[in-house]
């Protein structure tokens, strides 16, 4: 199992949707909704079909083959 990739957010948390295009695994929001919705996201662990659920810095996002962990942009 591979690292999973660090995605910095400015604020204290992103919605879902945003934090996919963020991190590139997404072209666009119609495609995050659209993946959200089939039920291929998870964060921690658990299904989400709710592209607008807040993630926070610490969570780990899984769609397809990427990791994504939400950390803080210390800039």
């Amino acid at each position: 199992m591979s690292q999973p990739q660090e995605v910095p957010i400015r604020d204290e948390s992103i919605r879902l949707g945003q934090l996919l295009k963020l991190a590139g695994v997404v072209q666009d929001g119609a495609m995050a909704r659209m993946v959200i919705e089939n039920g291929e996201v998870t964060v921690d662990g658990e299904t989400v079909m709710r592209r607008g659920i807040q993630v926070r810095p610490g969570s780990v996002v899984k769609y397809a083959d990427a990791d994504l962990l939400v950390t803080t942009d210390r800039h």
